[in-house]
């Protein structure tokens, strides 16, 4: 509202800011009626009036300043907050690009870890193909059993016919000795048979003994023919034997060596034939020979499944789960970079691939972070030293602040240039200006 300075006497003086009162020029109008008496009166006002307005003026000068070191300080927290700001980007960049590498090599490790197991599988598969090849040589190792009884059954017979044919000759011998003294009775016969005619008179005696002698004779004969018929069957039973020993030979000999793919006595194939090949065993289906089971890598064993050595070393590209070594090293002949099943998105590589893999990601880390150093150039020059580059965004962590340090400008130029390093920290807020004192100068302002 507006005051008279002096009721009834003047109007127009004001103390309303609005009006222009206090902090800008003062507003005196209309005083007609000022009589002498109050001019010292007048004069002291306006004395007050200056002092005021000169106040006012220093308060204007000393709030303008406020504003100023406010906007001051409010650029400088704009500033402060966009540097942490961006400390905070790189910092999470740096952390995003540290996870992918680590998830990358843990990625990588699963794989190898997969690859491992692929190569015990078929190692596994190795050691049944043993087994199977095993299986195949006790079946040899039956057929030579098989051969060596045959063997000894034909030796048997083979003395038995010895034994029979000895028999035989000494029968021989019986009998020609017999026929001998049958001859030799004859002639005795005769020559009594003489002296008896010639004394018949004087020995009757003599005469009946001579034909005692003579039925003797007769009786021997007829002996010694007996005994030679019977030594004549006893050589065809001997002749026979011998036979039947050869025929036994011939069969422990076959059941020995025969490879031609004929069964011995319709029963199976040789020992041979089971041990190293033969027709009507190699590559046959659910046959195949012990040695083509041990160390066939041309083709299948026994026209389904392949050897022991192929499911080792082997590279049959039809043998689809593919051999230990390649498993080891690398499919097709070995190559590391060639998948050992599979193309494309279901391609499985060696374990040697994903250690490579595995390998290249840890080198990849190296390359942005270089472990611990106490200063700026000390990690770039052992970075350098390793023949490597120093670009931005490259780590390291620094043990003299003891904090994360990122490359925000790689060194240039000629001699031993240092880059522009930044610790990877908290900002100091502490000499900012508080929010409640920030609040009140932008009101203020």
């Amino acid at each position: 509202m507006t005051t008279p300075a002096r009721p009834g006497s003047f109007t127009g003086a004001t103390d309303n800011a609005a009006s222009g009162g206090l902090f800008t020029d003062t507003l005196i109008d209309g005083i007609p009626d000022i009589v002498g008496a109050d001019v010292a009166a007048a004069e002291t006002a306006a004395t007050n009036a200056k002092a005021s307005e000169t106040a006012a003026a220093t308060s204007a000068t000393n709030a303008a300043t406020s504003a100023t070191n406010a906007a001051t300080s409010a650029t400088a927290s704009a500033t402060s907050a966009t540097a942490s700001a961006s400390s905070a980007s790189a910092a999470a960049n740096s952390a995003s690009t540290t996870a992918a590498d680590a998830a990358t090599a843990t990625t990588k490790a699963a794989e190898a870890s997969t690859s491992a197991t692929n190569a015990a599988a078929s190692q596994t598969a190795a050691a049944n193909s043993a087994t199977s090849a095993a299986s195949s040589a006790t079946s040899a190792t039956g057929s030579a059993n098989s051969a060596t009884t045959s063997a000894t059954a034909s030796a048997n017979s083979a003395t038995a016919s010895a034994s029979s044919a000895t028999a035989s000759a000494n029968s021989a011998t019986a009998a020609a000795t017999s026929e001998t003294n049958a001859a030799t009775s004859a002639t005795n016969s005769a020559n009594s048979a003489t002296a008896s005619a010639n004394s018949a008179t004087a020995s009757a005696g003599s005469a009946s003994t001579a034909t005692t002698q003579a039925n003797n004779a007769a009786t021997s004969a007829s002996t010694a023919s007996t005994q030679a018929t019977n030594a004549g069957n006893s050589a065809t039973a001997a002749a026979s034997s011998a036979t039947d020993a050869q025929g036994s030979e011939d069969e422990a000999e076959a059941w020995a060596q025969k490879t031609n793919g004929e069964a011995v006595t319709g029963e199976g194939y040789s020992a041979k034939a089971w041990a190293t090949g033969g027709t009507g065993v190699d590559h046959a289906s659910g046959a195949g020979n012990a040695k083509d089971w041990a160390t066939e890598t041309t083709t299948t064993a026994d026209n389904t499944e392949y050897s022991s050595k192929e499911y080792a070393v082997g590279i049959q590209a039809g043998n689809t789960s593919g051999s230990s070594k390649q498993w080891a090293l690398g499919g097709g002949n070995f190559v590391m970079s060639t998948p050992v099943t599979g193309s494309g998105g279901t391609a499985k590589y060696s374990a040697k691939y994903w250690a490579d893999q595995a390998a290249s990601s840890v080198a990849n880390f190296d390359e942005k972070y270089y472990g611990n150093y106490a200063t700026d150039a000390a990690a770039e020059n052992a970075h350098e030293a390793a023949g490597k580059t120093v670009t931005v965004g490259d780590l390291y962590y620094n043990t003299t602040v003891n904090a994360v340090r990122y490359c925000q400008v790689a060194p240039s130029g000629t001699g031993s240039p240092v880059g522009t390093w930044q610790s990877i920290a908290q900002q100091d807020l502490s000499s900012y200006a508080t929010k409640g004192f920030s609040i009140a100068m932008s009101i203020a302002l």
